[in-house]
Order: C-alpha cells, then structure tokens, then sequence
C-alpha cells in the first residue's frame, strides 16, 4: 500500500451517499395488498408506502362522496358521483399497486398481513353501503309517513266543508293511499293506510252521521265508487260501508221532500227502487207515498181544495212514474197513483165551487167546464153546469154570483126569450133556478143603431111581420139575471138584463144588437 504525498492511503475510493434507499425487489402480494388498503376509501395503502399527499387526496374524495350522500335521501346518492367515486377508487387501487410493488412497506413487516388487513377493511366501505341503505330507507319511510300525514291533513279540512267543495281533496287523498298501498305496500305508511280508509269513510259520510240525510246522499254516493279505485279486497267491510246509509238517506230525504211538497222525492225514491229494491228503506217507499196520496185526498174537503186537486194531479203523475218492479210494489203504485187521479178529477167539483164562492169566476168557467167534460156520470156534473152557466153570467152580472146555483128547475112563471138579431146567440140565466139555450138568429133582422134605441118608445121584437127564434122558460117568482151572447163573431158583447118575477104576470126577454153589441 503506498501513500501520496499527503499522507493519504493510495488505491481506496469512498463513494457518494445514494439520494433514496434502494429500491425493494418486485413483490405481487405487496402490490395487491396496498391496491386493497386504497380501496377502503382512506388511502391507507398509500400510508403503508409513504406517499402521505396521496393518501390526503383519498380522504378528500371520501369526504366530498359523504358530504354529497349525507344525510341519507329517499332517491340515494346521484349517480355520477358514484361512478366518479368508483372510477377514483379503482385509479387508487391500481396506483396504488404499481408504487407497492417495488416499495417496502413501512408496517407491517410482511405484506401477507397488510394484504390480510386490506381484506378486513374492505368492510369498512361494504358496511358504509349497507348503514346507508338502511338510513335510505328510513328516510324513505320517513317521506312516506309525511305523505300520509299530509293526506289525512287534507282529509280533515275536507272534512268542514260541504262536499260538493271537499271532492276535489278528498280524490287526492284518496289517490296517496292508493299509492302507498300499490307502490309501497311493505312501508310502515301503507300499514297504516286501513285505519286511515275507516277515518276517511267516516270523515266523508259524516253528514249521514249527523242525521243531515239529503246532504249525505251525494258523498255516500260517492263512497260507493271508492271500491274502484282500491279494489274490494283492501277495503274489506269498507266496501259495503255506504249501502245501509245510502238507502236510509234517500228514504228520509224523499219522505222530507214529499211531506213537503217538493218535486225531488221522485228521484230518491227512485234511486232507492232501482239501487236497494231489497232493503228495509225500500219496503217502507209504497206506505210513504199511499200516506201522502190519502192526505191530499181529505184536503180535497177541507179550506183549500183546490190545492189539493193540483196535488193530487202531481202525486198522480209522480207516482205512477216510480220504478217499483224490482221492489215488487208496482202493483201497489199504480193503485196509488189510480186514486190520486181519480180523486183529483172528481175533487175538480170542490175547487170550482171554491173558486166560484171566491168570486174567482173565469177560473170557475174552467175548473167546472174540465170537471164536466171528465166525469161524465159523476153525480155532481149537472150541478157543475149550472154553476159554470152561472159563472159566466157573473162575469157580466157580479150580482148573479152571490149565490151557489142549484140544480132547482121550472117554476110558475112563463118567460119567453125572443132573438131579434142577425146572429146565433146562447141565453143563459140564473137565479132561483139557473140554464142555458140557444136561439138561432133572425133572418130578416139587422143591428139597431144606438141612437134608435135612445128614441122614446123604442120596443125591439115588437114587428109582427117577422118571425122571431123564441123560447119560453118557466122560472120561479124571485130576481133572474140574464145574459145573451152571440155564439159566433168577434167584437160583439154580451147583453144582460135583471128580472124580478113576480106571480101573475107574463114576461118577454128579447135579444137584440146594436153598433156597438147587443
């Protein structure tokens, strides 16, 4: 060994210091062990390995996926940012495998237990997936919950108002049972939707409950379509519900409405017939209405009969129009609606004597004329003519009217009309006794001026060259008013004359006309 002049040792050289430890030979194990540390999602692969920077961006990534999925929402994490998570992850894993494979690690020791580790915490993100599906679908019922909640919210407002307002919502409540029951049928919230059906059925048929019959009618109706929407086997008992009280509500209702006078009892009772022609309220429809018709029919003898005839022409009608078939009452209406007809045509005497003691003539003139004309073998038609003759005459004579007619006739008095005028003409007269008969017209007589008949001395068939139509009546002693009127022609009035008879006298009407009417 020689030494220079410096008094160093020749032939020995002293490296330099190398910048990093020298790289470990290849290991697959320790590769796929950081792989799967970097997979649970804290970058602890890259811990093992040193690259502390890399690991601080897992943590980063993890924490945006949390803060993006957290708290948990019925529709999950959106899912780009869990492709995009997933796609980071995997590029984790791979990385992390191609720095693990020629790197020591820095614990453990051996790379077969940080592989075994990386197994284990694996569940980490395994049980991260599985705590969030739970709170998924807690968050889930939670929202269900609140739907219900908000539907039978919905229900109980709708409950306060009339129901033609309160449809609307209670469809839409409706409509969210369905749903829970249809698209969520093992949720706490469609648990519950049964009870809420009954609070529901209650809720809308609640005017029933407070005996409000004619307003229950429409909603128990509409209860009856419920079974549509969510079929009889959800409802159960629900789906018969509204039968007993829709049929008792259109009883009560149409007896109401009957008993009133009111025109719609017609179409509740015949709902009733046609919808429960086998219930209890159905059986009770026929007494209802024979009860009513027998009413009408005492009114017809008491202060207002001609109000009861007019009743009695609409319980007629009414009632024979009621669909009693499949009750099996249609026998028993018709008998009903026979008698309130029959009972009206002949109560027509009744109302025309009424209307002629009110003075209500014209409307006399009518009733007895209609009354005549549909009784032909009633026992007061020849009354009723008198009394229509008698009426007419009080349009022209008031005075004639202050007495019923009655069916009097002759008397000892003879009282010959003649007609001394152009035209047909009906003499009709009233008193003690009261009548009518035409008189043809005179052939050869004209009009009178009305200046000829002011002259002094002016005595109308008095011209013994004519033939004048005559009759002669025989009345009895007392005042008799009498009308002519021309049977035919326009503008032509009646005439009329006031006789008092006496005995022993005889006495002559004579009809004659003017410029201006008889």
């Amino acid at each position: 060994m020689s030494w220079d002049n410096n008094g160093l040792r020749a032939g020995f050289v002293v490296p330099p210091m190398p910048s990093a430890p020298p790289r470990a030979p290849a290991d697959g194990l320790r590769a796929a062990a950081v792989a799967l540390l970097n997979l649970c999602g804290l970058g602890l692969g890259y811990a093992l390995v040193r690259r502390w920077g890399l690991m601080a961006l897992c943590w980063v990534a993890t924490a945006i996926l949390l803060f993006v999925a957290l708290p948990a929402d019925p529709d999950g994490v959106p899912g780009g940012a869990v492709v995009t998570y997933l796609i980071f992850l995997g590029l984790a894993a791979v990385h992390g495998a191609v720095v693990g494979l020629r790197t020591r690690l820095v614990w453990p020791p051996r790379a077969w237990v940080a592989g075994a580790l990386g197994v284990v915490l694996l569940a980490v993100p395994a049980g991260g997936v599985v705590l969030y599906d739970g709170a998924r679908d807690e968050a889930t019922e939670a929202m269900l919950i609140d739907r219900l909640e908000r539907a039978d919210k919905l229900v109980q407002t709708a409950g306060k108002q009339p129901f033609a307002t309160a449809q609307a919502d209670y469809r839409r409540s409706l409509a969210v049972y369905q749903g829970l029951r249809n698209d969520h049928p093992g949720s706490r919230a469609a648990a519950r939707v049964p009870d809420r059906l009954k609070t529901y059925y209650a809720t809308v048929g609640s005017s029933y409950a407070r005996k409000n019959y004619c307003d229950a009618i429409a909603p128990l109706k509409y209860l009856r379509t419920v079974p549509r929407t969510m079929g009889k086997q959800a409802l159960g008992a629900l789906s018969t519900w509204p039968d007993d009280r829709l049929a008792t509500s259109l009883y009560e209702c149409a007896s109401q409405s009957l008993s009133g006078g009111e025109a719609d009892w017609t179409t509740h009772f015949s709902d009733l017939l046609s919808t429960f022609p086998r219930s209890a309220s159905a059986a009770k429809v026929e007494p209802a209405v024979k009860a009513e018709v027998d009413k009408a029919v005492r009114q017809v003898d008491g202060g207002d009969p001609c109000a009861a005839v007019q009743r009695l022409d609409s319980l007629g009608t009414q009632v024979a129009a009621l669909p009693g078939e499949q009750a099996g009452v249609a026998a028993a209406l018709d008998k009903d609606a026979d008698r309130a007809n029959t009972t009206a045509d002949s109560g027509t005497y009744a109302c025309g004597v009424d209307q002629y003691k009110d003075g209500n003539f014209d409307e006399a003139i009518t009733t007895m004329d209609d009354f005549v004309k549909n009784n032909p073998h009633h026992k007061n038609r020849a009354r009723a003519q008198k009394i229509a003759i008698a009426a007419e005459i009080a349009q022209t004579v008031p005075a004639a009217g202050k007495r019923l007619p009655t069916t009097a006739s002759g008397g000892s008095i003879s009282v010959t009309v003649k007609n001394d005028s152009p035209d047909d003409i009906t003499v009709m007269y009233t008193g003690p006794v009261t009548g009518s008969f035409p008189l043809k017209a005179c052939g050869s007589c004209t009009s009178y001026s009305l200046s000829s008949t002011l002259v002094p001395g002016f005595t109308p068939c008095h011209d013994n060259g004519k033939n004048y139509p005559q009759r002669t009546i025989q009345l009895p002693t007392g005042t008799t008013y009498f009308v002519h009127k021309a049977r035919s022609g326009t503008g032509k009035s009646p005439a009329s004359d006031t006789a008092k008879l006496r005995s022993g006298y005889i006495y002559t009407e004579c009809a004659y006309t003017t410029s201006f009417g008889y």
